[in-house]
């Protein structure tokens, strides 16, 4: 593939190729020798420029560190860039330039002078944005210039990196959730049977449970240690629910409901991963599974969601159902009685539901429409046993969290411990 003359060539380059050629053909047609020589001159000097530009045979390496990889909105990120030369020659002037998505801001350049041989120069610059979203950082791009600025050639590595700004996470320091709720610790929650020893089902031994748990007379029956099956750890869990549909929520950009929901719903996750529980994400269209790096993958997924188009909650409904989970979260947007309904079944006995309820046509100054549609909601999920705060858009995350009831502050029926035949109060909602 040929490569145009006038490739590489900066305005100044050019201006001087323009300026001799007039000079050349001038001095020419006037017989002067000397205007004629400056106009060869002023056409060879870019023309030399550029073919030099071309040959360098520079070995250049580069890496990139993003220190975190992952931010939440509205905080800094620092950007690492090492470049070294590893040709025989040191490097002429060169414009480095780090290709940075809009949103992020502009592209940061750098003038540098030299590297020597097997020397290095380290670029940093800061990333931070307001948005939320997964970005691409790179590649970086070098623009190698002579000395008279006449040519520039560009370069461009291949190395590119990821940069996740995870929605804004809201420290919740109060203890709302914690493994007392979800059928842990010395307040635990215990499902034993009112029925008698011989009613309680048991399960095989798993590595973990408590000896204290083992059921004697089923051990004897099956040769193997059994365990109490109302007693495993699987009710150590906990569940967030996200309403994502863009028909239940309002405002726009920053400031709509949804991303107050996305911010909402990412900082439960954390609280909850934070507190030793295990957490799966629930969305209209999303699942994000229980797992050792449950906070990493919340992040990652809230950090991409996307209002639905999805009329009805009805899948993320099933799977709610299907979680089994001792805690569930819930952050709603509009919500009709209907639906608050099929929310309201989604809490079977010994699970525990907290709803965060927002106002979402306060987002729209809608405040008659925002008063029946959140009461309504919010008296039909109470009636089924859940914990309603409802959030308008003058609230924020932290205080309406502060109104939620701890677990000691919760009312406990009683369970009789048919083994012991002791009345223990538990926390059931």
């Amino acid at each position: 593939m040929r490569t145009s003359l006038l490739a590489g060539m900066t305005t100044r380059g050019t201006s001087f190729l323009a300026a001799g050629i007039a000079s050349a053909v001038a001095g020419y047609l006037l017989g002067e020798k000397g205007l004629l020589c400056v106009g060869v001159a002023l056409v060879a000097l870019p023309i030399l420029a550029v073919a030099t530009a071309r040959r360098a045979k520079y070995r250049l390496s580069c890496s990139r560190i993003i220190t975190p990889p992952r931010v939440p909105a509205g905080h800094t990120a620092r950007v690492v860039l090492r470049l070294e030369n590893t040709s025989r020659l040191p490097t002429t002037l060169m414009l480095a330039e780090d290709s940075v998505p809009y949103a992020l801001g502009t592209r940061p350049r750098y003038v540098l002078d030299k590297i020597e041989r097997n020397g290095s120069r380290e670029l940093t610059y800061p990333l931070r944005s307001d948005q939320r979203g997964k970005f691409e950082i790179g590649p970086l791009q070098l623009r190698i210039a002579d000395s008279f600025g006449l040519a520039e050639i560009t370069r461009a590595f291949s190395g590119r990196n990821a940069f996740v700004v995870t929605p804004r996470i809201v420290p919740l320091t109060r203890t709302v959730i914690s493994r007392s709720w979800a059928g842990e610790g010395e307040g635990r929650s215990r499902m034993a049977s009112t029925q008698g020893e011989d009613d309680v089902i048991p399960r095989a031994y798993r590595d973990g449970d408590d000896l204290r748990r083992v059921h004697w007379r089923s051990t004897a029956r099956y040769g193997e240690l059994m365990v109490r099956r109302e007693e495993q750890r699987w009710r150590n869990r906990a569940t967030v629910l996200l309403d994502a549909r863009a028909s239940a929520h309002m405002g726009t950009g920053a400031a709509s409901s949804f991303e107050f929901a996305v911010s909402a719903a990412a900082s439960v996750g954390v609280h909850v991963a934070r507190e030793g529980l295990t957490g799966q994400l629930v969305t209209d269209s999303e699942l994000v599974k229980a797992g050792p790096y449950f906070e990493e993958a919340l992040l990652d997924c809230l950090a991409v969601i996307r209002p639905s188009t999805r009329r009805d909650l009805s899948t993320a409904f099933g799977a709610l159902r299907d979680s089994g989970s001792g805690v569930i979260v819930a952050v709603m947007g509009r919500l009709s009685e209907a639906e608050a309904t099929q929310l309201a079944a989604c809490r079977t006995e010994g699970v525990q539901g907290v709803v965060l309820l927002l106002a979402v046509s306060n987002w729209a100054d809608l405040q008659r429409t925002r008063h029946e549609e959140t009461a309504r909601a919010a008296l039909v999920l109470r009636a089924a046993g859940w914990h309603v705060v409802a959030v308008d858009a003058s609230t924020s995350l932290a205080a309406a969290w502060q109104q939620l009831p701890r677990p000691a502050e919760i009312l406990m029926p009683t369970a009789v411990l048919s083994a012991d035949r002791r009345t223990d109060r538990v926390d059931l909602a």
